[in-house]
């Protein structure tokens, strides 16, 4: 996970979800799972999402064009009244966002500092920089493991595209545009690309 530059909210946002969704919380204040489901009022600002964050879930910072949903980083559970901010909204991956669920463990990525997670070239793995505070190495932690960042089918992702970098096939703009962690950490690192 890398921080990400919350990005401004789109000029027909307040008509298409806000307005309507202001409405039925006046009616509904706390409303139930099945409630939010009739009223995903969020799912028609999903595109814009899309395009605001070039298709790059916040959490695993992988592309993620056909997958990403829309994740409400503070949970419509416990925060209904923030269900139709475009500010509580960050682009995740179907299953990020499903690991992740109604946890209050995960650090934001529109808050966290650069360098906090990085990355084991050895086995991909994401892991909390050793130097940290030991609560800033907690929750780094705690938010990997919530979000399961270092599950295999992650670890693969990040194993095949980190193999294409060194082996060429892909250059490192394509990485800071589709895969930004996996690139901060190449330059961070210094890793090379095999020689030709």
């Amino acid at each position: 996970m890398i921080p990400v530059t919350a990005q401004p909210e789109p000029p027909d946002f307040a008509a298409n979800v806000r307005t309507p969704g202001e409405t039925f919380l006046r009616r509904v204040p706390h409303p139930t799972r099945e409630q939010f489901k009739r009223k995903s009022f969020w799912k028609s600002a999903l595109p814009q999402l899309r395009t605001a964050y070039n298709n790059v879930c916040a959490y695993s910072s992988c592309w993620v064009p056909n997958s990403g949903s829309v994740d409400h980083f503070y949970p419509k559970s416990t925060h209904p009244h923030l269900a139709y901010e475009w500010s509580n909204y960050r682009l995740a991956h179907d299953r990020i966002n499903s690991n992740k669920g109604d946890s209050a463990d995960v650090l934001d990525p529109f808050h966290i500092q650069p360098g906090w997670f990085i990355l084991d070239t050895a086995t991909l793995w994401v892991k909390p920089e050793p130097s940290l505070p030991a609560r800033i190495g907690a929750a780094v932690q705690r938010t990997i493991d919530v979000l399961r960042l270092n599950d295999d089918a992650w670890v693969q992702i990040r194993f095949d595209v980190f193999r294409e970098f060194l082996d060429r096939e892909v250059m490192l703009g394509f990485l800071q545009r589709r895969y930004p962690f996996i690139a901060a950490e190449i330059i961070r690192q210094v890793v090379q690309p095999k020689n030709p």
